[in-house]
This record gives structure tokens, sequence and C-alpha cells, in this order.
């Protein structure tokens, strides 16, 4: 079956998960390659399955090259721990998860895998068109769009987890397509979280030199009083990758001198810290 297809399938099968952000009712039909509402304003399936909800222009830093090395990153496990951590705190019953941010699609992926339900549904979505026609690409159930989190076009109570892996957040939206009883989970670097790397590419005097995620927890918190906080830390070994794909990943080579780059790329690193917190609310 063709991409188009695949993803024309999906949206068929959970066409009340979909709302159209000009009247922002459900959709209700699609004929043909477009997605339509009972107001007639219509939507067209790009030739890889995906849909376009983007209303305004918005520009993304995260280029195909570093999508890519995120991609090759992620699948030698990076992010594996944490993604179990996130399994962990699902219900054992199909779960209709939403990733934001989704990025090239791997921890969703991973994410579907591990819950195993085959009754799951995974939708992804993120603002770098590239990020979702990467994600097209992997062999999985989710289906991935383009969107923007502060007008989510999602109708209300659409799913019952939201997994938010160092995207920024739109708490009133989340709390909109969250169903009662639903799971919001936001993950969230700790001052460990890649401290070889930043040490290696900055020096103390550097305000990339230490990282601090109080005001983003605090926030979290603010808004959720009863929100629960996990810290998951572990080393990565990173024989088994490629380090320059490890700097390309991560926004930290952006504010790093070409001569700091070219010493990293030169010295290299044994192991890379994973220093994350998971916050969890419950609706």
């Amino acid at each position: 079956m063709k991409k188009i297809d695949q993803g024309i399938a999906f949206v068929q099968a959970n066409l009340g998960l979909f709302r159209c952000l000009v009247c922002d009712q459900p959709y209700e039909a699609i004929d043909g390659h477009s997605l339509s509402c009972p107001n007639g304003h219509q939507l067209d399936f790009s030739k890889k399955g995906t849909l376009y909800f983007l209303t305004h222009q918005v520009q993304s830093e995260y280029d195909a090259a570093m999508l890519a090395a995120r991609r090759r990153i992620l699948q030698a496990g990076f992010f594996r721990p944490i993604v179990d951590a996130i399994n962990a705190q699902l219900p054992a019953q199909p779960q209709r998860i939403l990733d934001i941010g989704s990025g090239e699609g791997t921890p969703l992926a991973d994410l579907l895998a591990l819950h195993q339900q085959p009754k799951d549904i995974g939708i992804g979505f993120d603002i770098s068109k590239a990020g979702v026609n990467l994600a097209t690409q992997l062999p999985t159930s989710a289906y991935f769009c383009v969107a923007d989190l502060a007008q989510l076009p999602f109708t209300a109570n659409a799913f019952t987890a939201i997994m938010d892996v160092f995207s920024p957040s739109a708490y009133r939206e989340f709390e909109r397509v969250l169903a009662p009883g639903g799971r919001l989970l936001k993950v969230v670097p700790n001052s460990d979280y890649l401290i070889e790397l930043r040490h290696l590419l900055f020096e103390p005097t550097d305000r990339q030199y230490t990282y601090d995620n109080d005001r983003v927890i605090d926030l979290f918190k603010q808004h959720y009083p009863a929100a629960e906080q996990q810290r998951i830390h572990y080393e990565f070994d990173l024989s088994r990758v490629d380090f320059a794909d490890l700097m390309v990943m991560t926004p930290l080579h952006w504010g790093a001198s070409a001569a700091s780059l070219a010493h990293a790329q030169a010295t290299g690193l044994p192991k890379i810290t994973v220093d994350v917190s998971l916050l969890t609310m419950t609706k």
C-alpha cells in the first residue's frame, strides 16, 4: 500500500480525533485525497500520507542533517530508558497517544512497540516538515502530521496519553485534548544532561556550560500541584554511534565555536550522561 493510502486509511479509521482549524468542527469525510469538515473546509493529504495543519508559516531550526543524526542516535537506544519509564506509567489497556513535537518519530514508534497493544493509536506531530517526512519512513503504526502545539488539530478528549519529550508546552491545549483520566507525561532535561559534551564544547564562564530546569518544572507543578516527578539517570556508551552524530543532534552545537567543535570532534567521549525528569499528571 502506498504511503498516501496508508495515511488516508489511518485518518479514515480515526476521523473523530481530528478537527478543522478554520471552524473547530470535527472532520466528517474523506473524498479522494482531501479531508473535509461539515462547513466545506478541505485539507489535502501529501504524497506521504501526511496532513499539513499549520495555518501560518513556522520556521524550525531542526534541519534534515540534524534530524537524520538524531534518528541514528535514537535508534541506537539513546532514549530507550526514557521510553521504558513512559511506558511504565501507561495503563495496560489500549491507549490513544499523542506525541508533542515528535521530530523524526523514533520515541513514539518505540513506545507503541513496547506497549504491545495492537489497538493502540499513536499520532505524532511537529512543526518540522522534514522531521515528519522522516518519521513516515519508520515501520510503525503511528501517524505523523505537521502541526503547531499552540493550535492542535484534534478534538476535545481525543487522547488518553500525551507524551512531551523536550518540547515546549501549551497546557491549555493539552488539557483540552486529554480525556478525563488521561495522563500527561512531560520529559525535561536535568542539570547533568549531556554534561560531558557541555564541558567539552564550552568554558565555565559560558552560559551553556551549565543547565537549570527549575523554571520548567516549577511551571508544570504550578499547573498540576499533584504531579509526580521521577528522575531518570544513566550513561550511554558512545562506542556504538558516530560521535559527530551526537554533536549534530543537539542544539548545543549551535552555540559552540568552530574551534570548540573541531576540538570536540578530535577528542570524542567514551560515554555521555542522560539525566532527565519525567513529570506525570493524571487528568
